[in-house]
């Protein structure tokens, strides 16, 4: 796929505050400091589409992106650590699952690991909430170039061991730099294949 075309749309503080349910979605999440941003500018070639910044936590609401007039990428709000109240965090846990539970277009669901750490409760847990709901997703590995080929596959053959006792078949597993661009052409051909 060639993205020719990103425009913002919108950004919603409720699922129900979305575009009209007319395009296919593939919906972006992680948990804060993940490289979320970095990674939606790297696969759509706009530097500035998503906001990055050098503190956790900055996308509070939904954000749609519409790539080519065709489907809409979207930028969910990070889980985890976060710099706000406990208020404020619960209200962007309960804003994502009312959009991952309602949106009848939502094509696959991105959840974004970072490849240095190993698994994390709130990872595990939120990956076992999709499968019990019935969301569709692939795993994101992040930040690849931080590792060297050898450590890469450590740290995911220890995350593969780890949803083995939940999943089987695995999910979809793809591993990505927003410096190097690996990853770039999997994503973008999961997506067009998807669509089809």
């Amino acid at each position: 796929m060639i993205i020719k075309k990103a425009v913002f749309i919108q950004s919603s503080s409720k699922s129900g505050s979305c575009p009209t349910n007319n395009k296919p979605e593939f919906a972006f999440i992680g948990r804060s400091n993940v490289g979320k941003s970095s990674l939606l500018n790297m696969l759509t070639n706009y530097k500035k589409l998503a906001k990055t910044s050098a503190t956790p936590g900055k996308t509070k609401l939904i954000n749609h992106f519409l790539i080519n007039d065709a489907w809409y990428l979207v930028d969910l709000p990070g889980y985890g650590y976060a710099k706000t109240s406990k208020k404020n965090r619960s209200a962007f846990i309960s804003l994502i699952f009312e959009y991952l539970q309602t949106r009848m277009n939502l094509y696959s669901l991105f959840v974004l690991i970072d490849s240095r750490h190993d698994p994390q409760q709130n990872d595990v847990e939120f990956l076992e909430w999709l499968g019990i709901n019935k969301v569709p997703f692939v795993i994101c590995f992040t930040k690849i170039d931080k590792l060297s080929a050898v450590q890469l596959t450590k740290k995911i053959e220890h995350y593969k061991n780890e949803l083995k006792k939940l999943w089987d078949p695995l999910p979809e597993l793809f591993v990505t730099s927003a410096v190097t661009l690996v990853g770039r052409t999997e994503i973008l051909d999961f997506i067009e294949k998807t669509m089809k």
